[in-house]
């Protein structure tokens, strides 16, 4: 709905809205699961074929080599990577599995028991699907293969603390602090990996002669992978010491439950299992000694491991997809649309204030060179809250920031999109919201204060009342967040209504 004026301005606004919408979800629906599962892997008669990236070969799985074949799916897109990977796995011989995750598939397998965990904070199934994870892995032995299915979300979904005697109600509470500390999220999965059973590489020492196969969706840097879920199957670099700085940084400590608190005060905090003096990198793919029926190529450094972290030895890790992919797809679409195309993911994990300063600074500076442009930022800001929130999320508080600056710029056809993949923005049902020029005008047209709505964490309902609310419903995906600045070159002329 829009304002009475310039009603050449508003139909304009509302086909950048389109444009910018139609980028989005085009984007996120060409980053298929299925495709990117078959474009790396491939199932032949008993046989699971993996393409080496650098086009050196493929290496091979004998699935005929393993009696029992274990799949642990978590996390926003756990339903979608479990119905593909048995879709394409015609093995059923030995086959059991726990699927964790939200929405969960309508058509279930009867040898997978399924668990809806909570997110973004744990419930009574995120508790349920890790005993019953951990389980399942005691049962794993050499003859055991084990698939790990991971994506964003799973931090929630699947926990349990190391200490038994720490309740849910207490486990709820530590997540929310993490969540309104303001602390980036590698900072956050360190202190949720130190506190977790099922996290900061337990599940893969949980199962230490089986061969583990880790299939990635991230919703975290490339450079920071063990932070995908909190790292349930990946060696953890992160120490105590650590924890401990970050709990002092951000306050954090004063704030928790007195359970969780006194846990982290313990003098016999236990490490989480990993090499801990050397801090490589996950990224490099380093080659290592071929054995029996596993890849040649990993994404850990396994050559410093300890004897105690053997279990590591025999993981795989492969990225079936990233925020790449997605910057890459809308890239594309806004080429094809005519737009000047830049991609600026440089304030990643930034403040949501200082990353809508910088990206409506650097969106200014090109279009004064570049009129049509589509600036593309992939990644996820922060939010520091120091009240209980609105209804809102990090998508829509960026936007109603942004919202704020374009109000300089009356007559300029500019729109901003950021919204999340999974569907989902903080406590909503939104994945995000669109700002242009006109939006604080708007708004304040129907009763709505952007700069109280911005200090109460409550942008929702502004931009839902103005039907700028980008709405997607759970995707079944979690590439992590997408922002699209977009201005157009014309200025339409102005009519009065």
């Amino acid at each position: 709905m829009t304002l009475p004026g310039n009603l050449a301005l508003n139909s304009a606004l509302e086909d950048l809205h389109t444009t910018a919408t139609r980028i989005f979800t085009e984007s996120l629906a060409s980053c298929s699961i299925e495709s990117a599962f078959d474009r790396r892997l491939r199932f032949e008669d008993q046989k699971l074929h993996r393409l080496i990236p650098d086009g050196s070969g493929q290496d091979v799985i004998d699935l005929a080599d393993y009696k029992r074949i274990f799949v642990i799916a978590m996390g926003k897109a756990a339903g979608s990577m479990l119905s593909v990977l048995l879709d394409r796995m015609k093995r059923r011989q030995g086959l059991r599995g726990i699927c964790c995750g939200s929405p969960l598939p309508e058509d279930r397998n009867w040898r997978i028991r399924y668990f809806e965990g909570g997110h973004p904070l744990p419930n009574e199934d995120s508790f349920a699907g890790a005993r019953a994870t951990l389980a399942l892995l005691k049962k794993a032995k050499k003859d055991t293969l084990i698939f790990f299915l991971i994506s964003g979300g799973s931090s929630a979904m699947m926990d349990l603390p190391l200490d038994p005697e720490i309740s849910l109600e207490d486990t709820v509470a530590f997540h929310e602090t993490l969540l309104a500390s303001g602390a980036p999220i590698q900072e956050i999965n360190t202190l949720r990996k130190h506190f977790s059973a099922v996290k900061g590489g337990r599940l893969a020492i949980a199962a230490p002669e089986a061969c583990k196969v880790s299939l990635l969706l991230p919703d975290v840097p490339l450079r920071s992978l063990d932070a995908l879920a909190s790292g349930p199957t990946t060696p953890d670099q992160t120490t105590v010491d650590d924890v401990r700085a970050i709990l002092d940084r951000y306050s954090i400590a004063p704030r928790l439950p007195r359970s969780i608190r006194e846990f982290f005060e313990r003098e016999d905090l236990p490490e989480s299992p990993g090499n801990k003096p050397v801090k490589a990198s996950l990224l490099p793919r380093l080659a290592v000694p071929r054995l029996p029926g596993m890849f040649l190529r990993r994404l850990t450094s396994i050559a410093a491991l300890k004897d105690e972290d053997d279990a590591f030895r025999k993981s795989i890790y492969e990225i079936l997809l990233s925020s790449h992919d997605l910057v890459e797809n809308a890239r594309t679409l806004a080429t094809k649309a005519g737009f000047h195309v830049a991609v600026d993911n440089s304030c990643d994990d930034w403040d949501y204030a200082d990353a809508a300063r910088y990206l409506l600074a650097r969106f200014h500076e090109l279009r004064a060179d570049h009129p049509r442009l589509c600036l593309i930022s992939a990644g996820e800001v922060t939010v520091t809250m120091d009240r209980t929130p609105g209804a809102g999320g990090r998508n829509q508080h960026l936007a109603l920031a942004c919202a704020l600056d374009l109000e300089k710029y009356p007559d300029v056809l500019l729109t901003i999109l950021s919204a999340g993949t999974d569907g989902i923005d903080g406590n909503t049902r939104s994945a995000g919201a669109i700002a242009d020029p006109t939006t604080v005008a708007r708004a304040r047209a129907f009763g709505y204060d952007p700069l109280r709505a911005r200090a109460e964490f409550d942008a929702c309902p502004l931009f839902t009342a103005l039907g700028d609310t980008v709405v997607t419903g759970p995707t079944g995906h979690n590439l992590r967040d997408l922002r699209l600045f977009i201005a157009d070159s014309a200025t339409p002329r102005n009519s009065s209504s």
